[in-house]
């Protein structure tokens, strides 16, 4: 049997997994979150640990390799993390096909679980889709035509930096009112942070999760939170689906891909917050236009069983 190994380097979290070639089962899978203030070193020495567990005794045939961050696909080069430093200009490709000597391939972690979604997930039977992560980040990447679509730089997909109010808080990128601003997972929390410092009569429900220490709010707790009714909490998990709808509805409107698939952390936040997401995209897309918002069948696993796919390819 043809052995894959299937790698992700997220903003948070690594994870790694081996399956065997047409197999739809993990042989073993393994994660490990990321330290606070690690490194690209750091993340390449707990990545190691991870395959050494996995593959004890045994070598892959390929590899695929998912990464939070934009990369040079054709040549396999992390320009950089967003979450993570250390990683600017790092050959992950060449490392890993040295170190292993098989072939290796790999992409920006949304290009990949796009990949993922359209051979093993919500997306089977669908030709052209546009498969959208919202967790630590907000990335997106495109199969069009049956095949994946990088653009011009491999920077296609990029809805996080979509701007949707341009007078809005100011992004990572440097821009203001980016879709991932408001709709990803630390901003909101961000935004809960910031919000009950000016105002500190606002937000008991979301104080008493955290025992009122603010630096305990992560996007999950303002989710929760908004789940019991927090007004505050609501208010912050839905203006980012808001913006998340609008940049939906405005992709719907230039490209018409039909079918959206929305996977990573925060669309775990509830029936509501899946319909303001929807009914934002519907009253921004033209009538004529017919579009499926639906969430990842593959779950957090998406970007793994992408990067299982991209080893299907190189090897």
């Amino acid at each position: 049997m043809t052995l894959i190994l299937a790698l992700d380097f997220g903003g948070t979290k690594l994870a790694a997994a081996l399956v065997n070639i047409g197999s739809r089962e993990w042989l073993r899978h393994e994660s490990c979150l990321s330290p606070d203030d690690g490194n690209a070193t750091t993340d390449l020495e707990i990545m190691y640990s991870l395959i050494d567990s996995l593959l004890k005794s045994q070598k892959p045939d390929a590899i695929g390799v998912s990464f939070g961050g934009p990369v040079d696909a054709t040549t396999g080069t992390v320009r950089l993390s967003h979450h993570v430093a250390g990683w600017e200009n790092i050959p992950l490709q060449d490392l890993l096909q040295d170190k292993f000597t098989v072939p290796v391939s790999v992409d920006n972690d949304a290009n990949v679980a796009a990949l993922g979604e359209y051979r093993f997930g919500a997306g089977i039977g669908n030709n052209s889709l546009f498969y959208i992560t919202i967790s630590t980040g907000v990335g997106g990447g495109w199969i069009i035509n049956g095949q994946p679509w990088r653009g011009m730089g491999g920077m296609a997909g990029e809805i996080g930096h979509m701007v949707i109010d341009p007078a809005g808080p100011v992004c990572l990128c440097g821009k203001r009112g980016c879709v991932e601003r408001l709709a990803s997972g630390p901003y909101m929390a961000q935004n809960m942070r910031e919000t009950l410092q000016n105002q500190p009569h606002r937000g008991e429900i979301l104080r008493r999760l955290v025992g009122n220490n603010l630096n305990l709010i992560t996007g999950k707790v303002v989710s929760a939170a908004a789940s019991q009714g927090d007004e505050l909490a609501q208010e912050i998990l839905f203006k980012g689906a808001w913006a998340l709808g609008l940049g939906i509805g405005n992709v719907a409107n230039l490209i018409n891909p039909h079918l959206f698939i929305l996977g990573g952390s925060v669309i775990k936040s509830g029936d509501n917050w899946w319909d303001v997401v929807r009914k934002a995209a519907r009253k921004t897309a033209l009538p004529e236009i017919d579009l499926t918002i639906v969430p990842a069948a593959l779950g957090d696993d998406a970007p793994l069983w992408g990067a299982v796919a991209l080893a299907e390819l190189a090897w």
